[in-house]
């Protein structure tokens, strides 16, 4: 195992692709390992966070004043594409580490805030989740949970929130609420950082996932919460901008997620392609099974090429006119492509592809978990709603970068 970095130091080039191959030696090894347990508690174990922490994953994507080592953009998501080889629940457990859990701080949070936590999330001494869906539906216009201010210009929350990753070991939680009910627009929205340990706080249990199990899902419930107004991020009115600042980004984290365990499914399915015989021959030699390992091949690779532009516009100016464009498409095609690679895979494998612990790896696992990206950071149609709409806004031009 290479050296462990100090903080804040620049990883080498030499360094950079050590730790890529550390972590997909991680996501396939120790990290599968423990799955087996987290697919039956659908808790992750204790050593899984130990074996995070020593191996530095939670410091990767952090900037360099907060114990990281300022990988671009670019790098971070060929990260992503690594450790997204191994179990989903423990992918988008470290995805959300590496994106949203301390950005969202970093990007709207107060100085004081900043000071106090951002140095937490190198070591997981501090971590959030992101609550925004709620069970009636909706993530904008149609969000019902509440901060009212008080006479002192703090805040009580009330509401519910649904489906929100990680409530189990975070410490603290990003809450989109309503803060101008008689608003029509986004300004209704503002967004704080609410403390787990706060009176008011409940954790509301969830039925199991069908796939990437572990990772934490429930609900949660804010009765008469008080919060102090230093939680507040970024200004009131300015929620839905939070919100989607940091979606435009963790979207391509999805793709490049679909990416990781596209790429995974293939080279498996190669695998069992060269041992299944029918007939009399291997079926890799039968031009119906070649044409469909062209086709997964071909989108993999045209998937890689998205992300890794869009991770390249984003190093040059992260305030791009086409940053959000573009992270939605990637969203979007990572979806085309998992769902394609997925079904080829099952297919290949036949029967046998359909039970657990099948000796080429996990492949009825992956088929569930990846079933997760259909909806996680928006749903296909809600990728082509922005699409289309900043298509017509741009009128149709889109920056190649030539």
């Amino acid at each position: 195992m290479p050296h462990k970095m100090s903080p804040n130091a620049k990883l080498t080039e030499e360094q950079f692709a050590e730790f890529l191959e550390r972590l997909k030696n991680l996501a396939e090894g120790p990290w599968e390992e423990m799955q087996k347990e987290a697919e039956v508690t659908n808790v992750f174990p204790e050593e899984f966070y130990e074996i995070n922490i020593k191996n530095d994953v939670y410091r990767l994507a952090l900037p360099s004043e907060y114990g990281g080592w300022d990988l671009s953009e670019l790098e971070i998501l060929m990260c992503q594409e690594q450790f997204s080889r191994g179990p989903g629940g423990m992918r988008m457990h470290t995805h959300y580490s590496a994106d949203l859990n301390w950005r969202i701080l970093d990007d709207f949070g107060k100085p004081e805030l900043k000071a106090e936590y951002m140095n937490k999330f190198q070591d997981r001494s501090f971590f959030t989740c992101f609550a925004l869906t709620e069970k009636t539906g909706g993530t904008g216009a149609d969000l019902h949970t509440t901060a009212v201010k008080d006479e002192n210009g703090d805040y009580i929350i009330n509401g519910e929130k649904w489906l929100i990753s990680h409530t189990d070991c975070c410490h603290a939680a990003y809450v989109i609420a309503v803060t101008d009910p008689e608003a029509t627009g986004d300004e209704r929205l503002s967004a704080f950082m609410v403390p787990c340990d706060t009176p008011g706080y409940e954790i509301v249990p969830m039925p199991h996932m069908m796939g990437c199990r572990g990772s934490g899902h429930t609900g949660l419930k804010f009765t008469d919460l008080h919060l102090d107004k230093k939680f507040l991020l970024g200004e009131e009115g300015q929620g839905m901008e939070v919100a989607m600042h940091s979606l435009d980004i963790s979207r391509v984290h999805i793709a490049a997620s679909n990416l990781g365990m596209s790429q995974k499914m293939l080279e498996i399915t190669l695998d069992r392609a060269h041992d299944r015989v029918t007939f009399g021959k291997p079926i890799i030699e039968r031009q119906a099974i070649k044409m469909k390992l062209a086709e997964m091949a071909m989108m993999i690779h045209g998937l890689r090429c998205m992300v890794y532009d869009w991770a390249r516009d984003y190093d040059i100016d992260p305030e791009g006119e086409y940053i959000a464009e573009k992270a939605s498409m990637c969203k979007l095609f990572s979806i085309e492509t998992v769902k394609l690679v997925s079904d080829e895979m099952l297919e290949i494998f036949g029967g046998i592809g359909y039970f657990e612990d099948c000796e080429y790896g996990p492949v009825e696992r992956l088929y569930r978990d990846c079933r997760a990206m259909w909806l996680e950071e928006g749903t296909p149609t809600v990728q082509r709603i922005t699409i289309a709409r900043n298509l017509i806004k741009h009128n149709g031009h889109m920056d190649y970068n030539a």
